[in-house]
């Protein structure tokens, strides 16, 4: 699988996810987003992480990408460039990767990630309305 460019002039293009932001969302409305990056043309996202519990998704992003994150329903934890790093194991306790480094080398880029998750809140509405 290819993973993204990012168009972030902090990150120079082809820049490994070393020291991401994550931006954390319920695990529902990640995976649909995940399904439509994946199904989008080109790179489009990068590693992923999941919690133990299976709750909540975390997309690793652009150092930088918290100070402007406004999504509902999601968050981004800053790190000032001292976040996860590319590695085999998932760098926090409990975690573990849906999409490892090494299928996924590059961070997902933000602008990218926030139309995946706006189309997916749009995709469960319309499922759950149905009901």
């Amino acid at each position: 699988m290819e993973t993204s460019r990012i168009n972030d002039p902090r990150t120079p293009p082809g820049a490994p996810a070393a020291g991401c932001d994550v931006v954390t969302v319920p695990a529902r409305q990640g995976l649909e987003a995940v399904d439509i990056l994946r199904r989008g043309p080109g790179d489009a996202v990068g590693p992923v992480l999941h919690d133990g519990g299976g709750d909540t998704l975390g997309f690793l992003v652009p150092p930088g990408t918290a100070a402007a994150w406004d999504v509902p329903g999601s968050t981004c934890m800053g790190t000032d460039g001292r976040g996860p790093a590319l590695a085999p194991e998932p760098p926090v306790a409990g975690s573990d990767w849906l999409l490892p480094p090494g299928e996924a080398d590059l961070a997902t880029d933000p602008a990218v990630l926030r139309e995946a998750l706006g189309e997916a809140a749009r995709m469960i509405k319309a499922a759950d309305s149905c009901r």
